[in-house]
């Protein structure tokens, strides 16, 4: 084994309790690579990951954030799914700090069915194994990378993870707590514009989705979906043939209208029950989040998940 650490230019004492680390580490067989920087502006999150994935050796990476603890075992159990999915990211269940951060995220991290791991990469949650979880072949890594390295405010981990897709990469997820994932308000992951977020997912759900359905309807006609469809792109708008709803007073109205929109006369889309409303649906309500109401009524349509309706809240 073989640690790799790259100081982007960081003003605590990181380095001192490395180098003490290093010779306590080497002393038992594992190499320490250590590189970095002392200019007074760090280049970022995903120059520092690029920077220690190139100063290292081994044939594997195994992720690890600064803030975070990896548990016993989580190296040789992701190897062992490696071996197995040479060409997927393999990631682990977490157990988060503090235990009542983020309760709805940490449940869809943790519970995601191997299926949607695929199905789900459209959510607002982002990647379905989160970043600091990540394990791959660096044979793997250097045919998708490297990350972005735009600085604060880019999402690297969610461009490389759309771009793993996009290569045909397989996500596969170790189901053992192996990591203790910390949650800080003030993390890098902070500084990111969630309309930055939502620009690059309205585009890779395009991408990857709409442009290959003839129509489609938005499951949501308040704020959420309607901003769903106003972001879409010209021709992808078009496809849209209604909103559904179970709201009694959206339904009444029977529309909405696209009042910013140049075309004449202006787009005016049915709003519909969903049960009068026909599939591939857009799923813009929040999972976990209407006790359950939502989760029956995709059941009882029967439909299934990736080929019928996609979740983007």
């Amino acid at each position: 084994m073989e640690l790799s650490v790259f100081n982007d230019g960081s003003k605590d004492k990181s380095m001192t309790i490395v180098e003490k680390w290093k010779v306590k580490l080497e002393g038992s067989g594992i190499l320490v690579v250590i590189g970095g920087h002392n200019c007074p502006s760090p280049r970022g999150v995903g120059y520092a990951k690029n920077q220690a994935i190139a100063q290292s050796s081994g044939s594997y990476l195994c992720f690890l954030d600064s803030d975070d603890v990896m548990m016993p075992q989580r190296v040789r159990l992701q190897h062992e799914a490696a071996a197995r999915h040479p060409t997927s990211i393999i990631g682990c269940q977490v157990r988060r700090e503090p235990p009542n951060s983020t309760e709805r995220y940490t449940r869809w991290i943790n519970q995601l069915a191997p299926d949607q791991l695929l199905t789900q990469v459209f959510t607002s949650h982002g990647p379905t194994v989160v970043m600091p979880t990540w394990f791959c072949s660096r044979a793997w890594f250097s045919h998708v990378g490297p990350f972005d390295e735009g600085g604060r405010g880019v999402p690297e981990d969610l461009l490389f993870f759309y771009d793993h897709l996009r290569r045909g990469g397989g996500v596969v997820r170790v189901d053992q707590s192996l990591l203790l994932y910390r949650f800080r308000p003030g993390a890098a992951t902070q500084s990111i514009l969630e309309s930055t977020i939502w620009t690059h997912r309205v585009c890779f759900l395009e991408e990857r989705a709409l442009r290959h359905w003839a129509t489609f309807t938005i499951w949501n006609a308040g704020r959420q979906g309607r901003r769903l469809y106003r972001s879409l792109s010209e021709g992808v708008r078009r496809k849209v043939v209604a909103f559904c709803d179970v709201d009694k007073k959206k339904i009444k109205k029977g529309f909405y209208c696209y009042e910013e929109s140049q075309e004449r006369p202006k787009p005016r889309v049915p709003v519909l029950h969903f049960r009068a409303a026909r599939p591939p649906f857009v799923i813009c309500v929040k999972l976990d989040l209407t006790g359950g109401a939502l989760e029956d009524n995709l059941r009882s349509l029967h439909l299934q998940e990736g080929r019928d309706f996609l979740h983007f809240s």
